[in-house]
């Protein structure tokens, strides 16, 4: 008998779906079906569906087996915390962080951003972000531009 689905907020259930589609994007990223993953995830290919759908009545250990299963791991923010701790700078020199330079491969002779170019750039080509290759400095630039410009959340 499936589980009652439990009642959360409405952001945290966005988060839930944003989650699940990236676990799912992680997964095809890595050439991987859906029954492997859940296999390799100790889990059904049902609750792997639903884990790709960021349904909040799969228990968190599943979802922590299906991040585990395609190599990603979840990472806990405290807001006030990371809101204040990352100011933004006035430039972003591209030179500094290598998946925004290669993104920004239309703007030859551009060596700096404003942060709020560089989120453009960033949301407008999510998609092509090699996860692997962010560094965890770069990562933590994503992290403040979404805060500090984006309202908490990436259009992506």
């Amino acid at each position: 008998m499936p589980a009652k689905t439990p009642t959360i907020a409405e952001a945290d259930a966005a988060r839930l779906v944003q989650l699940g589609e990236r676990i799912r994007r992680q997964r095809k990223k890595h050439g991987v079906n859906a029954t492997t993953a859940a296999e390799a995830a100790g889990m059904s290919r049902v609750t792997w569906h639903r884990i790709e759908r960021g349904e909040p009545s799969v228990t968190l250990g599943a979802y922590l087996n299906a991040l585990h299963a395609v190599g990603l791991e979840l990472e806990l923010v405290d807001p006030q915390q990371a809101s204040a701790a990352t100011a933004l700078p006035e430039t972003i020199r591209l030179a500094d962080y290598p998946e925004l330079q290669r993104l920004a491969w239309q703007r030859p002779g551009t060596t700096e951003l404003t942060p709020a170019e560089a989120l453009s750039l960033y949301e407008r080509n999510w998609r092509l972000l090699e996860d692997a290759a962010l560094q965890p400095h770069e990562r933590a630039l994503i992290l403040a531009l979404v805060a500090g410009l984006g309202g908490g959340r990436a259009l992506v």
